[in-house]
């Protein structure tokens, strides 16, 4: 990767509604997983970036604050996920010229944002969402065969993230990706 860290192959990404304990899926993670914290309306979202950091610490595994940099520098995060809206709204180029230790990754929901976080010099595109999700019911999915189109015209490290269950996760051998996410399937 750009930032010479590792990039995990699972990654939990966290969500207060559907899993409001997640310093327990931190604690059974495999070691050297990947966590980006989400949570953008958590009431108290300071604190808990602060403790979910310090969890991620003491396993051995990359925490990712999204949508906030400040937060991510405040609670020495591994670095910066962007949600799609902050690829055009925000300059990741200069970011990851003034964090050039951090993982960055972003949201990508079709091509035009993978060429947007490819441009913007990020390490990985968590491209969503790839089956139905509780997360976004109703929403469009990918599936297998759209994911493998736009993973093939990513020009950077794709993961893959929406409905990532025990059910679904076979439907992803064989693709080119370089690793899943996952909500509540990492909870149960």
């Amino acid at each position: 990767m750009r930032s010479g860290k590792p990039l995990p192959r699972l990654w939990f990404v966290t969500d207060a509604a559907r899993v409001p304990d997640p310093e327990l899926v931190i604690a059974r993670l495999a070691p050297g997983s990947g966590v980006i914290f989400r949570d953008y309306d958590h009431r108290a979202r300071n604190a808990l970036a602060e403790s979910l950091a310090a969890a991620c610490r003491a396993k051995g595994h990359l925490f990712l604050v999204a949508g906030d940099p400040v937060l991510a520098e405040a609670v020495g995060a591994d670095g910066f996920h962007a949600p799609q809206w902050q690829l055009a709204a925000r300059d990741l180029r200069a970011l990851k010229v003034a964090c050039p230790h951090w993982v960055m990754t972003a949201a990508c929901h079709d091509a035009e944002a993978l060429r947007n976080a490819a441009a913007a010099g990020v390490d990985a595109a968590l491209v969503s969402p790839v089956f139905p999700t509780r997360s976004h019911p109703g929403a469009a999915t990918l599936g297998a065969e759209g994911l493998r189109r736009l993973v093939a015209a990513a020009g950077l490290p794709v993961i893959a993230l929406g409905g990532i269950a025990d059910d679904t996760v076979h439907m992803l051998q064989g693709l080119p990706i370089a690793g899943i996410a996952a909500i509540g399937a990492l909870a149960a």
